[in-house]
């Protein structure tokens, strides 16, 4: 317990220390709900619409967070041999991973609380409706879109391209599915492409939450489908994720 400990407060120095994460993981949401939030109208289908795009912005947040984030940084250690070399040391590759996963929900929650006080600040934006919800809203969207962001990490072969691939996956999912703004004029076939990404789901269960203070649970289709999602990405990181750099 005590090397998790250590471990877990080692990967948050990094993260912090780090200008480049820090910007695009952490402070990227918050600019974009300014930026919406300052644009959009007073209300989205009867709703203020900060609070709407603020429910869109946690759901970017986390996949921004765990999917993109946690990809990003394992390719790039493990290009730069950072990985090799900790399977050399006594720390066991479980807990490493362990002090990973626990480090991106730690800055995913933390994510949350800032983009709380910037929209209650500057847009008198409201609290989740159900707050226990939420919390757990958080630790699912980390859960499910880390096992993705794992795949991912496994799948992707070149440090220097993996910020370009998360990144053409990330945006266009969240478009589509709907964390910059409505859908609903969207044409049917770019609707059918929502439909299957999990983001879409995963807003389902926020917007639930925060919108309408329904239980965690309220929507098990859309709670088994993002759970379906992170335990595909688990299965292709367990056939394919290497700690050993790519060969060229």
């Amino acid at each position: 317990m005590s090397s998790l400990a250590h471990q877990l407060r080692f990967e948050q120095k990094i993260f912090w220390r780090s200008r480049e994460a820090a910007v695009f993981i952490f402070v990227f949401p918050l600019l974009l709900y300014t930026l919406l939030g300052a644009v959009y109208g007073d209300d989205i289908d009867g709703v203020p619409a900060v609070d709407v795009l603020l429910a869109g912005l946690f759901g970017y947040g986390a996949a921004n967070t765990a999917l993109g984030g946690l990809a990003i940084t394992l390719v790039i250690r493990r290009e730069a041999g950072v990985l090799k070399r900790l399977r050399a040391t006594p720390l066991a590759p479980s807990v490493y991973l362990t002090a990973v996963l626990l480090s991106t929900l730690v800055t995913f929650a933390l994510q949350s609380v800032a983009l709380l006080g910037l929209g209650g600040v500057l847009f008198d934006a409201s609290m989740p409706a159900n707050r226990l919800g939420f919390a757990g809203a958080i630790v699912l969207g980390v859960a499910s879109f880390a096992g993705l962001g794992l795949a991912a990490a496994a799948l992707i072969r070149s440090a220097e391209g993996v910020s370009a691939v998360v990144n053409v996956v990330i945006l266009p999912m969240a478009f589509l599915s709907g964390s910059f703004g409505p859908t609903r004029d969207f044409p049917p076939i770019v609707q059918a492409i929502a439909d299957v990404l999990p983001l879409t789901y995963f807003l389902d269960i926020v917007n639930g939450v925060y919108l309408d203070g329904d239980s965690l649970f309220a929507d098990p289709k859309a709670l088994a489908i993002v759970l379906a999602w992170g335990a595909a990405g688990v299965l292709v990181a367990l056939r394919r994720f290497g700690w050993m750099p790519r060969e060229r």
